[in-house]
């Protein structure tokens, strides 16, 4: 019978997913010559190698491809025995790990926290903060409980509640306070800036202006809303940004804030999880406390809209 720890599959999965022996064991909290030292032994006991190095990178093998897929099962059956042991709880205790958008991120994790805190006195709540894809990947691999997004999603395996619906709000230069909101078609001859590739609400914003299929006369990307806040007040263009955002990236920006003519782009936030998850009840009692979170965020992001 091989010997093999969890210690060891664990560090396995880091060492596959970061592709990087130094960026593994940083993840893993441990030294490098520890990790390395720690899959070597796994490597000896299974009579064969999991990956190929070379030089600082290292890649799996045709065996350590399909080695790694159950590793993941077996870690996920793990995280969730231990999902299992907090919801015969009545009090939700322990680690909660919540993955959010970073369109979302910085306007609803403060009152969400805070929230959660009050409500459940032995929460600890880890935050990961990415894009929609890479959430999707850590939430079916067992390494968030939850995540926050756009919906929707449509993956069959998870559970998708939406919380509530927001519009965009287009923010343009101080100078432009006043004049008439334009329609679809005239914002795609206008510079527009928008999100990096990747971005779901990038997505969003090129779906209601129908610029999927025809290109924008300008078009530049950023990294965050904030970024691209600041460009339009430095008059570089003008960008859309969800309802909850507006209170946060325009206090400190001269710039405009228009509400567009119906039909107003808008999106759907919910959370999702697995629909086999033990904390299924238990997240369903959050989904609520987000949803009652995002209330005043929103309000605050409306009262500087334009009617």
């Amino acid at each position: 019978m091989i010997n093999l720890t969890l210690k060891q599959l664990r560090y396995v999965e880091a060492l596959a997913r970061h592709g990087h022996f130094g960026r593994a064991a940083q993840a893993c909290a441990i030294s490098q010559p520890a990790l390395s030292m720690q899959v070597k032994e796994l490597e000896e006991a299974l009579g064969t190698k999991v990956f190929e190095r070379g030089g600082r990178e290292v890649r799996l093998t045709n065996f350590g491809e399909e080695f790694v897929e159950r590793v993941r099962d077996i870690l996920r059956s793990v995280y969730d025995l231990g999902d299992l042991a907090r919801a015969s709880r009545d009090q939700l205790v322990g680690r909660l790990r919540i993955g959010v958008i970073p369109t979302i991120a910085p306007y609803l994790l403060p009152a969400i926290i805070g929230n959660l805190a009050l409500m459940h006195e032995g929460i600890d709540i880890h935050v990961r903060e990415t894009l929609t894809s890479k959430l999707l990947q850590e939430l079916a691999e067992g390494r968030i409980d939850t995540a926050i997004v756009a919906l929707p999603v449509s993956e069959p395996s998870l559970t998708e509640i939406a919380l509530f619906s927001e519009e965009f709000l287009l923010i343009r230069p101080a100078g432009d306070e006043g004049k008439p909101v334009p329609d679809r078609e005239k914002l795609r001859e206008m510079r527009l800036l928008l999100l990096e590739e990747g971005h779901c609400f990038r997505d969003q914003a090129l779906s209601f202006c129908s610029m999927h299929s025809a290109r924008p006369r300008e078009l530049l990307d950023g990294s965050s809303l904030s970024t691209l806040v600041q460009l339009v007040s430095a008059g570089m263009g003008v960008t859309l940004i969800p309802e909850m955002a507006v209170a946060v990236e325009t206090r400190s920006a001269p710039v405009s804030v228009a509400r567009f003519k119906s039909p107003q782009p808008s999106r759907t936030v919910g959370m999702i999880w697995h629909k086999t998850s033990p904390l299924a009840k238990q997240l369903l009692q959050i989904s609520k406390v987000v949803g009652q979170s995002a209330d005043l965020s929103r309000a605050a992001g409306l009262s500087r809209a334009q009617a």
